[in-house]
């Protein structure tokens, strides 16, 4: 069975393309559940008229499902908390300059 942080490696292999951080370092991940083969994801965009929305998510689920042991993936986009920079790790802080 796949684990929760082999899943969060594969998410950070997700990157959004306007910005150039991966989602994990974002802080767009909110939660991961693992059912047997299935993988639930909620996660977050940086603004909810994120023109690269679809394409992140579809990354996710590509990135993810590829793991041995993955039949199924489920992003679920949630807005609840809304995303702020305070949520991004400090290298993603770093490498966008954010203080």
């Amino acid at each position: 069975m796949v684990t929760e942080e082999q899943v969060r490696q594969a998410l950070a292999n997700v990157h959004d393309p306007e910005i150039g951080v991966n989602v994990q370092d974002l802080g767009l991940v909110y939660n991961i559940d693992i059912e047997g083969d299935t993988v639930h994801i909620d996660m977050t965009l940086t603004s909810p008229g994120c023109p690269v929305g679809p394409q992140i998510i579809s990354s996710a689920q590509r990135q993810v499902g590829a793991l041995a042991g993955v039949q199924e993936v489920n992003v679920q986009l949630v807005w609840s908390p809304p995303w702020t920079p305070d949520m991004m790790s400090e290298d993603a802080k770093d490498e966008l300059g954010y203080y």
